[in-house]
């Protein structure tokens, strides 16, 4: 089995949680790169969790913080995009619904590095909830989908995902 570069996208709390059990298998056979964009950025809402679950730090830290969610994830997609071109990775991985796993699933996308979506399928069929938008677009673009449930399985079924 070839060895990836994976960049792993992280940006909140749940994504930290799951990270810190996927980061430590990804790198027994893999190169992994870390990028936390900043979207949870203080102590409490970050930090203690890289400190108190064993995460690898964070190669890169984005900063970005709080904003609208046009500004928060345009300027995720923007840094982000650098990112991958200057590391070159063969698969950008994220996670959940948040502003940063959509940020990271599109400038993956448009510059063809395949995304892997941790948490693909659940569905509240609410497009006014931000976080539903999120994981739709996302499913919909990445190339390996990783399902929690068989009914999340069977929602990217159901919208022609296989």
């Amino acid at each position: 089995m070839k060895k990836l570069k994976i960049i792993t996208v992280l940006g909140a709390r749940p994504q930290f949680i799951k990270a810190a059990l996927v980061s430590r298998e990804l790198r027994k056979k893999h190169t992994e790169i870390i990028i936390h964009t900043g979207q949870h950025y203080n102590h409490e809402l970050s930090d203690i969790f890289f400190d108190e679950m064993n995460i690898p730090q964070p190669d890169y830290n984005l900063g970005i913080g709080s904003d609208t969610h046009a500004r928060q994830t345009g300027q995720m997609m923007a840094e982000l995009e650098a990112l991958f071109l200057k590391e070159k990775p063969d698969v950008v991985l994220v996670y959940g619904d948040t502003n940063s796993t959509l940020a990271a699933a599109l400038a993956a996308v448009k510059l063809h590095i395949p995304v892997a979506h941790v948490e693909a399928g659940p569905r509240m069929n609410d497009k006014t909830i931000p976080e539903e938008v999120n994981r739709v677009v996302t499913d919909h673009i990445s190339s390996m989908l990783f399902t929690p449930t068989p009914v999340c399985l069977d929602n990217l079924h159901r919208e022609g995902l296989t």
